[in-house]
């Protein structure tokens, strides 16, 4: 995997995937910051795990939506001390016990982007489901 990110003004970066996706980030709030970047990489990581997990399973989503709440160190570096993750996952005929084994699976043992910051950040997950 390889990406470049290139400087365009200010502290304003513009980032271009190998695939030739782009996402611009900013250090004075004119956009994503790079943390903000990392943070929406952990929910969405995530939340592919949990759709694709339970799409497997022959279970119907509609939707599924990642809500995070992330605490940072107080002085230099800012890193994440912390990060809660909260899905709210709707579907039919969804089991309490089917949507737990999927955000338990993607945050044991699939979500890379997880498992990179484990034993760095402490990562909690919970959820609501929601039967349509």
């Amino acid at each position: 995997m390889k990406a470049t990110v290139s400087w365009d003004q200010d502290l304003t970066f513009t980032g271009v995937t190998e695939t030739g996706y782009k996402t611009v980030m900013d250090g004075n709030g004119k956009a994503v910051s790079p943390m903000e970047s990392v943070l929406l990489a952990v929910g969405s990581c995530s939340s592919i795990d949990v759709v694709d997990i339970l799409q497997k399973g022959r279970k119907e989503v509609i939707a599924c939506e990642c809500e995070l709440d992330a605490q940072r160190a107080e002085s230099s570096p800012r890193v994440f001390t912390a990060i809660h993750a909260h899905y709210t996952v709707k579907g039919t005929d969804l089991s309490e016990k089917a949507v737990a084994r999927a955000v338990e699976l993607s945050a044991q043992k699939y979500c890379s982007v997880m498992l990179m910051l484990k034993g760095n950040v402490d990562i909690t997950t919970s959820f609501t489901l929601e039967n349509a």
